[in-house]
């Protein structure tokens, strides 16, 4: 898809990743319009890429639809938004569930049923749906977060199977660590020898080329990342040894250290940002997966 001339609804755009994307989608010449918690962030980002700033809480039952209401016509959906967790989880109340479960889940459901008629319709659209690496393999004290990303991939590729012939694309975007955003960068916590870490923009350059390209997946992050994500679904009790021992060290270190202001139980609401991005150093890295339909 040209992005020239799109509208673009982009959620979670207050924060590193999601300001990041905007700027690259405005960039290509598409009409942008960001939503997330933080007014004053979106309504500065509006401003510099010549967007609109529509403010949503997605986390209440009525917010995805109100958000569509608002906004109108959308060509291109970029379902970013997501809550962070760290910790056991038997640490987090019912309430702090329910948070993470609609902002992650059934937010990007939602607005995916709400766009998606009207692309249809016009035999025209794009969806991109913001997952993880967590949604490929396993990682400890992330339980509920992990669950969130697993599925709302599943969601991604099979909702591309039911759009592929009326005109709609649907991508899923997998990142893993990203410096200078998200949870782990905020916790200041240390990663293993080796682990690399990469910038919002090479994000924004992923998410970007899954539109252009419609790929039906984009890997976005370094080789290693890559290639353990890829082992944990050849073998997967291996690839769960080493999630383990590595993987339990990092998220107790962003359990400790996380700055901010998180949710009791090791919840931190990021206003839409997903807690791990990661590329190589200028979206070198990044590795589209299936050609388009």
């Amino acid at each position: 898809m040209n992005l020239g001339g799109r509208s673009v609804l982009l959620t979670g755009a207050s924060g590193g990743i999601g300001a990041a994307a905007a700027r690259a989608l405005a960039a290509r010449g598409a009409a942008v319009t960001v939503t997330g918690r933080r007014v004053a962030e979106l309504e500065a980002l509006a401003a510099e890429i010549g967007g609109r700033a529509v403010p949503a809480d997605l986390a209440e039952p009525g917010g995805p639809a109100r958000l569509v209401a608002a906004v109108g016509r959308v060509d291109v959906l970029v379902a970013n938004a997501a809550v962070s967790q760290a910790g056991e989880i038997t640490a987090l109340s019912p309430a702090e569930l329910d948070r993470l479960l609609a902002v992650n889940m059934r937010a990007p459901l939602m607005l995916a049923r709400l766009v998606s008629e009207p692309m249809v319709e016009r035999r025209s659209g794009h969806l991109v749906f913001v997952s993880s690496l967590q949604g490929k393999a396993a990682s400890p004290l992330s339980a509920l977060y992990t669950a969130t990303k697993f599925g709302l991939r599943g969601f991604a590729l099979s909702l591309r199977l039911d759009l592929a012939d009326h005109g709609v694309g649907v991508s899923c975007v997998s990142p893993g660590f990203v410096r200078g955003a998200g949870m782990f960068a905020d916790s200041g916590a240390p990663l293993p020898p080796g682990v690399r870490t990469v910038t919002p923009e090479a994000v924004a350059a992923a998410i970007v080329r899954a539109i252009e390209r419609n790929r039906a997946e984009v890997d976005a992050a370094p080789l290693s990342l890559r290639a353990g994500a890829r082992a944990a679904g050849v073998a997967p009790v291996i690839a769960a040894n080493v999630t383990k021992r590595f993987g339990a060290s990092i998220a107790r270190a962003v359990e400790e250290g996380r700055e901010g202001a998180p949710l009791a139980g090791g919840v931190t609401d990021r206003d839409g940002e997903p807690d791990r991005a990661a590329d190589a150093p200028g979206g070198a890295a990044a590795t589209d997966r299936n050609e388009p339909a």
